[in-house]
């Protein structure tokens, strides 16, 4: 299923790139703020952050699609432990122009993990680690918005809301807000 899926979306980002007007290529990195949402969970958000590579295929003037693959960091903590799972993640934007240089963009998010740990201590003095059953695929919807500068460089803000639930019970998902900045070639 996740093969097929994987598929269907890199078929879809080849066809866009066929009736693509301009293809610009790129980096970015930022800071990622990432907590999880579940059942009476108290836990403060896991400051970490995103690396990688972008694309942006120009439809229209106004109209793009940008695909992305980043390396992310996500998680959650509070007094006694910390949760840190790690993610190659592939957003796949699409992003309006409202005005020149300024956008909003929406899009899925296919995250897939590639590290969790749970570090924990138990009466202020014993600690330990363990690997916990966080599941190997995650879905997201992301928005946000964004502002391209001439020159190359960029700033884009945005959420992620996790749909697919990443532990069962009590269900858990993940959410993140991200601040990056990039160029573009």
């Amino acid at each position: 299923m996740m093969k097929k899926l994987l598929f269907a979306v890199l078929l879809v980002a080849g066809i866009s790139s066929v009736n693509a007007q301009e293809v610009k290529f790129g980096v970015k990195t930022g800071l990622n703020v990432a907590t999880i949402r579940g059942n009476a969970l108290d836990v403060d958000p896991r400051i970490g952050l995103h690396i990688g590579g972008v694309a942006e295929l120009k439809l229209t003037p106004k109209f793009s699609i940008q695909p992305e693959l980043l390396f992310s960091q996500l998680g959650t903590e509070n007094s006694n432990n910390k949760l840190r799972t790690d993610y190659i993640s592939l957003p796949i934007m699409a992003k309006y122009y409202l005005v020149k240089g300024f956008s909003i963009e929406a899009g899925p998010q296919f995250s897939f993990l590639v590290k969790d740990e749970l570090e924990f201590v138990v009466n202020n003095n014993n600690s330990g680690s363990f690997n916990p059953n966080v599941s190997n695929f995650d879905f997201g919807l992301n928005v946000g918005m964004g502002y391209q500068f001439e020159k190359g460089f960029f700033f884009q803000t945005r959420y992620s809301l996790g749909i697919t639930t990443i532990e069962e019970n009590p269900d858990v998902r993940n959410g993140v807000f991200q601040l990056s900045l990039g160029y573009q070639f």
